[in-house]
């Protein structure tokens, strides 16, 4: 989900890159927005992921995990996709031709990171 939700921000930020709407003057706002809504999101999902995984396995505290790293995961996607972008950029990169692969890898990281680390904390 991390992937998904990164790469719609990645793809929204590169457009808003071409034709100009992004900037200087508003790239903190637009990150501000960005994590805003990945954090929503990461929400919104994380408890009806927790409550499914919850019910299925029989297992409130892997419910808790997996909610918490999907939270992180999402939050960290929104974060990438809207920074990325404009880091390639300012390195003379074109940031629809390098985005992707490093959001990728970001997400990836990030979420085997966290799921892993919090089941090992706590189920250890």
């Amino acid at each position: 989900m991390g992937g998904i939700a990164g790469n719609q921000t990645l793809t929204l930020v590169i457009r808003g890159l071409a034709v100009g709407q992004i900037g200087q003057s508003n790239a903190q706002r637009l990150l501000m927005k960005e994590l805003a809504v990945g954090l929503l999101n990461g929400l919104l999902w994380s408890v009806v992921v927790a409550v499914v995984t919850a019910t299925w396995f029989d297992d409130v505290q892997l419910g808790v995990i997996i909610a918490a790293a999907m939270l992180i995961n999402l939050i960290a996607a929104a974060l990438a996709g809207a920074t990325i972008p404009l880091i390639l950029r300012r390195y003379g990169i074109d940031p629809a031709l390098a985005g992707g692969v490093i959001l990728t890898t970001v997400t990836d990281v990030v979420g085997f990171i966290s799921f892993l680390g919090l089941a090992t904390l706590l189920l250890l």
